[in-house]
């Protein structure tokens, strides 16, 4: 038979395994719920990311509705037409632009000339030319740019001396102890 002791620690066992059942119950609930936020969070980004893409699909026709507005207004460009296509290698010489009189002969074959060739074609080839208009073109020198690093570096220290924040520190120092004496 029972005595009342047995019968409460049974009764206390009893509500402890309820309470212990209803615990694992709820945990399995809160993770579930856990589960279909963090679906519903990714379901959200790739939305957002599916949005960006559609706007920005969205910005580039718009884009290419203003170029192709401006391209009628300002540039004049067309789509190329099938008869453009060429048909060999002869009709794509005969589109190449008429060299100038003065313009140098075309380059054919490129090779290394070794010290004394290339400084001699260096001298007898006088200025350089455009290969199109046989036009001088005149090269800068090394001397300007000599000039024009250097009063970028002066410039550039000048701007760092005036934002370095020692020197004003350096100041405040020396005010106060003009103030002390």
């Amino acid at each position: 038979m029972m005595t009342g002791l047995h019968a409460r620690s049974l009764g206390w066992m009893a509500v402890l395994t309820i309470c212990l059942a209803m615990v694992v119950g709820l945990s399995f609930k809160v993770h579930a719920v856990k589960s279909e936020v963090l679906l519903a969070e990714r379901q959200i980004l790739a939305l957002q990311r599916e949005t960006l893409l559609l706007e920005t699909e969205f910005q580039t026709r718009a884009s290419q509705r203003q170029l192709a507005a401006w391209n009628a207004v300002e540039f004049g460009y067309e789509a190329p037409r099938a008869d453009q296509f060429l048909d060999g290698t002869r009709q794509l010489a005969s589109l190449g632009q008429r060299r100038g009189p003065d313009a140098p002969a075309p380059v054919m074959l490129a090779r290394a000339e070794t010290g004394g060739e290339a400084q001699a074609a260096r001298v007898d080839a006088g200025p350089m030319r455009s290969p199109v208009s046989g036009a001088a073109v005149t090269l800068a020198s090394a001397a300007s740019e000599k000039d024009a690093g250097q009063v970028v570096t002066e410039a550039f220290g000048d701007f760092l001396i005036d934002a370095s924040p020692i020197r004003a520190a350096q100041a405040q120092t020396l005010s106060a102890k003009g103030k002390g004496e």
